[in-house]
């Protein structure tokens, strides 16, 4: 698969995903372009586009596109390296159109940690 970062999605990602040709927004030479602009420009060009934008769903008509968007939940690369199965499950799963939306993990000590 053909996948493009958006420009704030850390570069070490692309090593979760060694089998496909990853390139970023600003390799392309889109950096800086407005969503609207950017989507029409990478539409049928690339198969995923991953982001961090949490608004693009919002601000952006994603009807009838071919380029399947998967939305990470933060960019910083402390959090994103232990979503690498949940990353690649999504690139896996993700088809022509499709908007997916990862989770933060959750931390430890959650509920029942407590002591009675």
């Amino acid at each position: 698969m053909k996948i493009v970062f958006d420009e704030n999605v850390p570069w070490p990602l692309r090593k979760f995903l060694p089998d496909h040709e990853v390139t970023s927004v600003q390799r392309e030479g889109f950096g800086g372009m407005e969503n609207g602009a950017l989507l029409a420009r990478l539409d049928g060009s690339f198969d995923v586009f991953i982001l961090c934008d949490k608004n693009l769903r919002y601000q952006q008509n994603l009807s009838g596109r071919l380029i399947a968007i998967i939305e990470l939940p933060t960019n910083r690369w402390p959090i994103l390296m232990k979503l690498e199965e949940e990353i690649l499950s999504a690139v896996a799963s993700s088809f022509p159109g499709s908007y997916q939306t990862l989770e933060e993990p959750l931390s430890g000590g959650q509920a029942g940690d407590q002591a009675t």
